[in-house]
């Protein structure tokens, strides 16, 4: 195995290099904490405390030592969703927000889950509560976003996919309860992205969100600057997934009440939501 459990809190770092077209925001910060270089002012949690009541879902890894929080959602135990903000409302922007609008009854953890406009709100394909709004984009541009393929997550119930746009847009033809469009795919049917190199020079925080051939769905965010290959490589080589897609860099975010984390920093858009069911045990 290629990597290592962590026992320690995650790596804190931040990235301060200019974003490349498509990660629209230049700075985040992991677990509200102060560091070293002149990034976004971090402020720490609000939200309550449930450290000691659940078990978490997520965990921390180290991948070719770059130390990454691998989250776990399994289709038995865990229903996914996507938010924006507030019935009507302007968009959350931050998961300390969202965090506030409900607090952390029955959620596993959340993440930031695609790319946006200046307004927060998706430039892709977007899905909440089986209301679209946003449609596909097929559109071809520059940034990271229409690096063909580019992908939607999507899903209903206990079924949870990822597909290329193309495919998606060929073969799909009911809404899902939820969906998520963006890009790059880092894994296409077991195979890395063709333009992505083995460790190329961009380095930023990222998250992405991968399905394996079991329909479990892996959510992973780096507590440091990675390459886009070391991250397409975690998700095919360490978990297995079939199919992964790209979901931010630079404003990267995770809120797991099982740890009180609860990352702040640069403004977010779409989020993504793991919530427990009510059984006897979680995984």
């Amino acid at each position: 195995m290629k990597y290592l459990l962590v026992a320690l809190p995650a790596l804190i770092l931040s990235s301060c290099e200019p974003p490349p077209a498509g990660e629209p925001v230049t700075r985040t910060r992991i677990d509200g904490q102060p560091g070293a270089s002149p990034a976004a002012t971090a402020s720490p949690s609000e939200a309550p405390s449930v450290a000691s009541e659940v078990e978490s879902a997520c965990r921390s890894i180290i991948f070719e030592d770059t130390s990454l929080t691998h989250c776990l959602a399994v289709p038995s135990r865990h229903r996914i969703a996507m938010t924006l903000g507030p019935d009507g409302g302007e968009p959350y922007r931050s998961l300390t927000a969202y965090s506030r609008s409900r607090g952390a009854d029955g959620l596993a953890f959340a993440m930031n889950a695609g790319m946006f406009g200046d307004d927060g709100r998706p430039i892709g394909y977007f899905v909440v509560n089986s209301q679209r709004l946003k449609t596909l984009n097929t559109a071809d541009g520059e940034g990271n976003f229409h690096m063909k393929p580019n992908g939607v997550f999507f899903g209903s119930g206990d079924k949870w996919e990822i597909r290329t746009t193309e495919d998606f847009l060929a073969n799909v033809s009911d809404r899902p309860e939820f969906g998520t469009q963006s890009g790059p795919m880092l894994v296409i049917d077991g195979k890395i992205h063709p333009e992505i190199t083995q460790n190329g020079p961009s380095r930023y925080v990222r998250n992405g969100v991968g399905v394996d051939e079991r329909g479990r769905a892996h959510f992973v965010i780096s507590n440091a600057p990675l390459s886009f290959g070391k991250l397409a490589r975690f998700f095919k080589d360490e978990l297995n997934a079939t199919n992964a897609l790209f979901l931010d860099g630079n404003v990267s975010a995770l809120w797991n009440p099982a740890t009180d984390r609860l990352d702040t920093g640069a403004p977010i858009g779409p989020i993504v939501l793991v919530e427990r069911k009510d059984i006897p045990d979680e995984e």
